[in-house]
């Protein structure tokens, strides 16, 4: 009787054997029905054993599986390719990561019977594609070298563009390019809200063309439609987030990675993969050109396109004007606020600029990367603080719906209407969050329209859509908001962008805080100005000589990614290094501790004098969350062959130390977060 062999989503680093008495060799790669233990999983069919094959257990051993001979066709041998590099690269077992990369419709054992719908294919007349400018056009021709829509090969380039410069026009040239020669395109976005916007702009490009989104806004049904509809070539433009990347696309010829620097392509659960990573893989896997665009592209990506200190992988592109001729960079001021007495955290400069826009009926935006109303909430007289009970952070003060939230593990808390401690009644909100300079404003301009854009008044991607459409249509006049404004829109009427609380991440402990810090004021400051209206930056500061600002000032990412890439090269940092992270958490620091030092043992017995070296197991910055005590160790090498060698011998050994049932510990390879 054949036997199949079948990757689960289970987290063993082995594969199952089943009796399946109509298999054939060519359903590897079909999903299947399989008993585990005692409930029903559905798997995918890795290898059908052939008469001389020798299984795991011998044939009265094994239980029976169904496979499932839907409308789905098998899984192609790319696929297979692409997740096994990843459970091998990340070191995930396999069959976590191919039952991750299918839509959750395909992985339930009783899946609702789902309506057949083609890829959306609109009958219009194509929007008339605007004249390039020349650095666009001459970007556009170097990839088009490189055989977009002909005969595609491996070419992997960064397209360096400062904000308003039009990447997103040479992203749709490539794209039509690509279709015209039979090939499908797959454009990643870093998130939800900046899908729609690229989206609609795209349906109205190729109004002809199957076109699909990939996200996690998207309904069960709807994701596995518009995932077959890819997978089976009907669909010929992906657009979606990080899973994105793992869609089976027979026609592939071009891969975009758009804001290829945000952190949101890292996966921070379950395998941790970098999707932007796997996306410059999975395009030298098909031979085929991938871009990745940005305004301030991450240290390593820059490294890579520059050659500074690193053998030059990739191609720099580079738009050093804005699209629209009338448009300038805007101006960077800064507000030294050393010796100024802020009125409710707001300089008299920002505040009289704030009118001026006003008085000429444009658009103001007062940037602070900090939800809620206040940090945290205090008692003056006995020194309490409103901290979480299950992380070691401050629960966050929301007056707005009157709760104490932790923005870290969920829980949440009323207001308290005395101290809890001492019964003192005057306790007072310190520090500021989008909600009360919202508030503040909202006073200090009663005639203002002020519009908050953050994660509490934008959770789904509907609201953020009515949300941006009161902006486009000009019912806002002044917007408070996070980073969820700092990238990827348009705002014709935004002039201003006032920046608050930036310097805190000068002098934070990560060394990444620079880097992130410079990205997000480049990306938002680039909001202002973006049509004939001229814009400008103002950022308040208690250091206005720091390095980082002056090259704000200049709008020179150049020669910060050149100081900030040599600190990492003195120091050993990436990308002179490679980076493993374990971690591991459990009720007590002890156990946690513990294990990571058996851990380091092991793995120093396994490495000797080799080139990994190991740290000592440390407490996380954030010891404890959602009632989790947690620690780490870091390995790192200046080869990343070795340190792959390493790490493939080492988890083997790491799941044999015996931990109490409660600890966890997972492995992350390229760690952003410390």
């Amino acid at each position: 009787m054949p036997v199949i062999r079948v990757a689960l989503d289970v987290p063993l680093h082995r594969q199952f054997d089943y009796l399946a008495p109509d298999a054939q060799p060519d359903d590897v790669g079909r999903r299947v029905r399989a008993p585990f233990g005692r409930g029903t999983r559905i798997g995918v069919i890795t290898a059908v054993l052939g008469a001389d094959e020798e299984g795991d257990l011998p044939l009265d051993k094994l239980k029976a599986a169904e496979i499932l001979r839907d409308d789905v066709p098998p899984l192609p041998p790319d696929w297979f390719r692409l997740t096994e590099f990843c459970s091998s690269y990340y070191q995930a077992p396999i069959g976590e990561v191919m039952l991750a990369a299918l839509p959750v419709g395909l992985r339930r054992t009783d899946p609702p019977k789902a309506r057949a719908v083609k890829a959306k294919v609109k009958a219009e007349a194509p929007q008339v594609a605007p004249e390039l400018t020349p650095g666009q056009a001459e970007a556009v021709a170097a990839v088009l070298a490189a055989g977009v829509g002909t005969a595609p090969r491996f070419a992997p380039f960064l397209l360096y563009g400062i904000t308003g410069s039009g990447k997103t026009e040479v992203y749709l040239r490539l794209v039509e390019a690509a279709l015209a020669g039979g090939h499908q395109a797959l454009l990643l976005v870093p998130e939800i809200n900046l899908t729609p916007q690229l989206e609609e702009r795209v349906r109205r490009r190729f109004p002809g063309v199957g076109l699909v989104s990939l996200h996690s806004e998207l309904t069960e049904a709807a994701r596995t439609r518009h995932w077959k509809a890819a997978f089976k070539g009907e669909a010929r433009i992906v657009l979606g987030t990080r899973l994105s990347i793992f869609t089976p696309l027979p026609d592939l010829g071009l891969i975009v990675v758009d804001e290829e620097h945000d952190p949101s392509f890292k996966q921070q659960d379950g395998m941790r993969y970098s999707a932007r990573d796997v996306a410059v893989f999975r395009a030298w896997q098909r031979g085929v050109p991938i871009v990745l665009g940005s305004a301030t592209p991450s240290l390593e990506t820059w490294a890579n396109a520059t050659g500074e200190g690193i053998p030059r992988r990739y191609t720099l592109l580079t738009l050093a004007d804005r699209a629209n001729a009338a448009a300038s960079l805007p101006p960077v001021r800064l507000l030294d606020t050393r010796r100024e007495k802020l009125q409710d955290g707001l300089s008299a400069a920002l505040l009289a600029a704030l009118q001026v826009r006003l008085e000429r009926g444009e658009q103001s935006l007062v940037f602070l990367n900090r939800r809620g109303y206040a940090p945290v909430l205090a008692c003056p007289s006995c020194g309490w603080i409103s901290r979480c009970r299950r992380c070691a952070a401050n629960l966050v003060l929301h007056l707005a719906d009157r709760r104490l939230r932790c923005h870290h593990c969920g829980f949440e808390n009323g207001i308290p209407r005395a101290c809890p401690t001492c019964g003192n009644q005057d306790i007072h909100p310190f520090g500021r969050g989008t909600q009360r300079l919202e508030a503040t404003l909202q006073e200090r301009f009663p005639e203002a329209r002020i519009l908050r854009v953050d994660r509490d008044s934008a959770k789904s991607r509907k609201q953020w859509e009515a949300l941006a459409g009161k902006i486009h249509g000009g019912e806002a006049d002044i917007l408070v908001g996070t980073q969820m404004l700092a990238k990827g829109h348009d705002f014709p009427r935004l002039t201003l962008v006032g920046v608050t609380g930036a310097d805190a991440a000068l002098f934070a402990a990560d060394w990444r805080a620079p880097e992130r810090l410079f990205a997000q004021l480049m990306q938002v400051g680039g909001r202002a100005g973006r049509a004939e209206l001229p814009g400008e930056v103002l950022i308040q500061t208690e250091h206005p000589e720091h390095p980082l600002y002056g090259a704000l000032q200049q709008h020179d990412f150049a020669a910060f990614a050149a100081s900030q890439l040599e600190e990492r090269r003195s120091a050993g940092f990436p990308p002179y290094s490679y980076q493993v992270m374990l971690r591991a958490e459990a009720p007590e620091m002890g156990p946690a501790l513990e294990y990571l030092a058996q851990a380091r043992a092991l793995g120093a017995d396994l490495n000797g004098n080799g080139p990994v070296l190991l740290y000592d197991p440390v407490p996380m910055r954030m010891a404890r969350r959602a009632n989790l005590e947690r620690a780490q160790l870091l390995a790192e090498s200046t080869s990343r062959p070795a340190l792959q060698a390493f790490l493939a011998e080492w988890r083997p050994l790491l799941e044999g130390i015996k931990a109490p049932s409660r600890l966890r510990w997972h492995l992350e390879v390229d760690p952003l977060e410390f």
